[in-house]
């Protein structure tokens, strides 16, 4: 039930909202009410927004709660919603948790602050971040090309095992699949509980994780559909079809993952696919060029050619 708060056995696809801007950078509650109902079509298991991709820190501490709260009443509790409050201060992240869980978040999302350069200070952040929080559920964010800040396999088992607050590890090191190995092999010996694991680089290695142990996937891509079909096909035990399909859409997880530029191409993908009203990106943010719009065609077109001969029923205008 989407009321319960996040546990370590949250599984399938939790989906990386953007944060829908109109074309003067305010925040657009209609297209937000449009995209919920989007992600539920598509299958995803829950939300997560206010994350890096959400444009988070462009958003003010009161912008911040009113999404939350649009998005709740949208949901209507169908689904659970994370929240990302990932700040270097203790005192917003805290103030922030204590309303969006008023609001019925199912948990929140964490990062590292940057300069956390030691196990020691990382070990310390965290430790510190959960009393803070209480019994607040957290997702641990391991993004190191984001935050600069690099976890060792032995620091996330002794932070999972100290921390009971934890409940789900979002990985997405990169490279990484061997570290997910790891984290793995620690349960399975019984070093610690088991606990969720949900990978993101926009799904760029996602069958892979899936055969190393993740349990699906938290990430953000423009056709969120295949990203739950292949976790679906994955744990039907059809490995062989689920990479066929993802191997269809990889040209556009790959353009979409380019660094800088990889929020604009998704938020004109999902604008194409009548999500949202504009693809506007708050300031200073970046736009696409008119290459960057034919090299998007282009890729369109392929992936309907591509799931075509795959005879995939899936919706993919």
């Amino acid at each position: 039930m989407a009321d319960q708060k996040l546990d370590e056995t949250a599984s399938g696809v939790y989906a990386i909202t953007p944060t829908p801007f109109a074309d003067d950078g305010t925040v657009d509650f209609d297209s937000t009410d449009r995209m919920v109902e989007f992600y539920i079509g598509c299958g995803v298991s829950g939300l997560t927004i206010l994350g890096v991709m959400g444009e988070a820190h462009k958003l003010t501490a009161q912008e911040s709660v009113a999404f939350t709260q649009r998005v709740m009443a949208a949901v209507k509790g169908r689904i659970p919603i994370i929240v990302g409050v990932s700040s270097p201060a203790l005192g917003p992240m805290t103030a922030l948790t204590e309303q969006v869980m008023d609001l019925g978040a199912a948990g929140v999302m964490v990062a590292p602050m940057a300069g956390l350069n030691t196990d020691e200070k990382i070990e310390g952040y965290f430790h510190a971040v959960c009393a803070a929080l209480g019994d607040t559920p957290i997702v641990l964010q391991d993004y190191p090309p984001s935050t600069g800040v690099w976890f060792s396999t032995p620091l996330l088992n002794r932070l999972f095992t100290d921390l009971p607050t934890l409940k789900m590890l979002k990985h997405e090191d990169w490279p990484g699949l061997k570290k997910l190995t790891q984290f793995r092999a620690a349960e399975a010996r019984g070093d610690r509980r088991r606990v969720s694991v949900l990978t993101g680089n926009g799904g760029l290695f996602l069958p892979l994780e899936l055969a190393r142990g993740a349990d699906g996937a938290m990430t953000g891509f423009a056709f969120p559909e295949m990203l739950v079909q292949v976790c679906g096909m994955y744990a039907e035990g059809d490995a062989d079809k689920a990479q066929d399909l993802f191997d269809a859409y990889l040209p556009l997880v790959r353009y979409e993952q380019q660094i800088g530029i990889g929020l604009a191409i998704r938020k004109e993908t999902l604008r194409r696919r009548g999500v949202l009203d504009s693809a506007a990106i708050r300031a200073p943010g970046p736009k696409l060029d008119s290459d960057d719009i034919s090299e998007l065609d282009g890729l369109l077109q392929r992936l309907d050619r591509r799931l075509d001969e795959l005879g995939n029923p899936a919706h993919h205008s």
